[in-house]
C-alpha cells in the first residue's frame, strides 16, 4: 500500500480515460452479511470518507452500531471506472474512501464524523503517514446539505482542538458527493478477511469530543 506518488492533484486533461464497464464487485459484506450495493433501506443516508489507507478506514465504521453498510472504491477525480492499478499511478485524480451506509436514528452523523476526525490525521496534505499521493487525502464528500453543514462545522471545531496542541491546518477536502466506483473483490472488507494485512490509520491522539459542535 506504499505510494511515492503525485502531491499535487493533476486536471482533468491529464487523467487517465478509464472505462464505461464498472468492475465486476460481489454485493455482499464479508463482515455484516448485508448489500453493498444500492438499493439501500429508505431510512439511511450515504458518506463518503477519505483517511489514507481504505483497508483500515473501513474497519473504522463497519463495527459502528447502526451503519448498515461499508464498501470501499475511488472518487474524487476524473478516471471513470478505475482500477487499483491505475489509482496508485497518480493520474486519476481519485482519492481512496470508505462508502459509508448509515441510519441516522442509531448512527448519528455527527458520531461517524467523530470517529472520522480521531481515526487519522487531517492535517497532512496529500498522505497519511508513510502513504504518499493524492490517492491517500483526507476527505469528507456529503450526500445533502445537512451533511455538509455539520462537516464545515465539525472541521472548525476540531481545528481548534488541534491548534491548541500545536498542530497545523486541517487539509481535508469537504463537498458535494462525486461519482463512486467500487473498488476491486480483494479490497473490500480486507482487514476482515486479512486480519494480519497493512492498516496505515493514525490518528493525531486528540479527541474529538462528543459533544455537538
Amino acid at each position: 500500500m506504499f505510494s511515492r506518488k503525485a502531491e499535487v492533484k493533476l486536471t482533468k486533461d491529464q487523467a487517465l480515460p478509464g472505462r464505461s464497464e464498472a468492475l465486476q464487485v460481489a454485493d455482499h459484506h464479508f463482515v455484516l452479511d448485508r448489500p453493498i450495493k444500492p438499493p439501500f433501506p429508505a431510512a439511511c443516508k450515504t458518506v463518503l470518507f477519505g483517511m489514507g489507507c481504505f483497508w483500515g478506514a473501513e474497519r473504522c465504521f463497519w463495527t459502528i452500531p447502526g451503519v448498515q453498510t461499508t464498501a470501499v472504491g475511488y472518487a474524487g477525480g476524473y478516471t471513470q471506472n478505475a482500477s487499483y492499478e491505475e489509482v496508485c499511478t497518480g493520474h486519476t485524480g481519485h482519492a481512496e474512501v470508505v462508502l459509508v451506509v448509515y441510519d441516522e436514528s442509531a448512527a448519528p452523523f455527527t458520531k461517524l464524523l467523530e470517529v472520522f476526525w480521531q481515526s487519522h490525521d487531517p492535517t497532512q496534505g496529500m498522505r497519511q503517514g508513510a502513504d504518499i499521493g493524492t490517492q491517500y487525502r483526507s476527505t469528507i464528500y456529503c450526500s445533502d446539505a445537512e451533511q455538509l453543514t455539520q462537516a464545515e462545522q465539525s472541521r472548525d471545531h476540531y481545528q481548534k482542538l488541534l491548534s491548541a496542541r500545536g498542530f497545523s491546518r486541517i487539509t481535508t477536502e469537504i463537498g458535494d458527493a462525486p461519482a463512486f466506483y467500487y473498488a476491486e473483490d480483494y479490497h473490500q472488507q480486507y482487514l476482515a478477511k486479512n486480519p494480519r494485512g497493512y492498516c496505515g490509520l493514525g490518528g493525531c491522539g486528540v479527541a474529538y469530543e462528543s459533544a455537538r459542535p
